[in-house]
């Protein structure tokens, strides 16, 4: 009998299998709990390119139409974009159905409010409680109003970003650019921006149909074909997105894929190098991220994982740069938000600047190695067994802001219990490929060791 797999709910929105955890009727009700909870208002609502997303959306915008809300449609948009405009247009907030990086199978809701961030995490307590109560306020017929369509609505990210940038330096050096949208949303905006760029680009993956030519995660075994072409296009680079745009992967000129914490990692060197001031990452970024801090000599501020929680510590603490290491980077002169447009353009004008390849830009950092594996375990033995390893490992440098992460001089090992899946999320970096793994497999064995004296 096949299994479902169930809706994953957690501070970042809802995902779940179409057709089976996920139906239009679930779609709807979050939508009116979403609608409730913002109050009437205008409230933009768009998509990334799956082919189940029209559905959804019908949903979505029932059900925010029944509480009284004004739904803006903004077609398929990368989804900064979506965040850019929601905070641009004074928006009550905003719905995207997406499903970032997960199988074509796969989609979900994501949640923005009117300052165009994430829901914080008592926001999103308040706003699952509507849900789960089913205390909807559903209004008379005289006060639904007609959704509103807009078009070219991305043209607005796209200027703020061109006006942040050295437009006329980067323009200058012609580059020659393969990107690869995977199908996704960003084959909306990312073309654009590299005309006005001035870049000679091929252009692959860039089909709106949703039918993602490889998975659609930024990663080095799923950009085959764009190292491939990157040599045969003779390119400087090649930039990679995921569906929903919000993350960048790099290759380059000599078709190699260089792993999504150098695109964070060339973003944080080139804006301290401009603007010294604090840098927020989560605990999972890479170690490069310190090596640069202590460089310009500015402080690292590192935060449980999660986009709103990165976003949250730049905002209080004035950060300049910032972001995720799976290739999402947040710069807040253009919006606090992880954007692989901005990405893009950070790492263009970089090249300008310094006059070199993007291979020599990777030697100059330490080269590390960051591993990332899961075990399955069902919750409650997951968080019990980290707690068993805090009090093993508590004269070691540890911190348990978010699971339990263990550094040592030149390296790190963080264990993280899902909160929406029976596994356990290992991370190790250090500067061997062979330490790192064998800090995952090591720390793979003691837990399963505490899992069968707890069971």
């Amino acid at each position: 009998m096949k299994k479902t797999l169930p809706l994953k709910v957690s501070i970042s929105g809802v995902r779940g299998i179409i057709g089976e955890s996920l139906t239009p009727q679930i779609a709807a009700r979050f939508a009116s709990a979403f609608g409730t909870y913002l109050g009437p208002g205008q409230v933009l609502v768009g998509q990334d390119t799956r082919p189940s997303g029209t559905m959804l959306k019908k949903a979505v915008l029932s059900g925010l139409l029944a509480t009284g809300c004004q739904p803006v449609e903004v077609g398929v948009l990368p989804i900064p974009t979506i965040l850019f405009l929601t905070h641009e247009k004074q928006a009550r907030g905003a719905v995207v159905v997406t499903a970032s990086h997960n199988p074509p199978e796969w989609n979900g809701l994501k949640f923005i409010g009117a300052e165009g961030l994430y829901l914080r995490r008592s926001q999103v307590e308040e706003f699952l409680d509507i849900f789960h109560q089913g205390e909807f306020t559903f209004v008379a017929a005289e006060r639904i109003k007609s959704p509103l369509q807009e078009k070219n609505a991305g043209e607005l990210h796209l200027e703020k970003i061109l006006s942040r940038l050295k437009v006329k330096a980067i323009r200058g050096r012609g580059f020659r650019v393969v990107a690869d949208c995977a199908n996704g949303a960003g084959a909306t905006l990312l073309p654009q921006l590299l005309r006005e760029l001035g870049c000679e680009a091929l252009l692959i993956n860039t089909d709106l149909s949703g039918h993602f030519a490889h998975q659609s995660e930024p990663v080095p075994e799923n950009l085959g074909e764009l190292c491939r072409r990157v040599k045969e296009f003779g390119a400087d680079l090649g930039l990679a997105q995921d569906a929903d745009a919000d993350r960048l992967a790099l290759v380059d000129e000599k078709g190699r894929a260089l792993g999504e914490d150098l695109t964070l990692a060339l973003a944080v060197a080139h804006v301290l190098g401009k603007k010294r001031d604090p840098v927020a990452v989560n605990l999972s970024a890479s170690m490069a991220i310190d090596d640069l801090a202590a460089r310009y000599r500015v402080p690292v501020i590192r935060t449980r994982i999660g986009e709103i929680n990165v976003v949250e510590a730049m905002l209080d603490e004035g950060a300049v740069i910032g972001g995720e290491g799976n290739g999402g980077v947040i710069w807040p002169e253009i919006h606090p938000c992880r954007d692989s447009l901005t990405a893009a353009g950070l790492v263009l004008e970089m090249l300008a600047e310094s006059q070199k390849p993007l291979s020599v830009l990777a030697a100059e950092f330490k080269k590390y190695h960051l591993l990332k594996d899961k075990m399955d375990c069902p919750a409650e033995l997951a968080f019990r067994a980290v707690v068993e390893l805090r009090r093993r490992y508590h004269s070691e440098k540890i911190s348990t802001l978010d699971g339990l992460k263990i550094s040592w001089p030149d390296s790190w090992v963080h264990l993280r219990p899902s909160n929406t899946e029976p596994i356990i999320r290992l991370l190790a970096e250090s500067r061997s490929a062979v330490r790192s793994r064998r800090l995952i497999e090591r720390f793979k064995k003691e837990i399963k060791s505490i899992i069968r004296k707890l069971a």
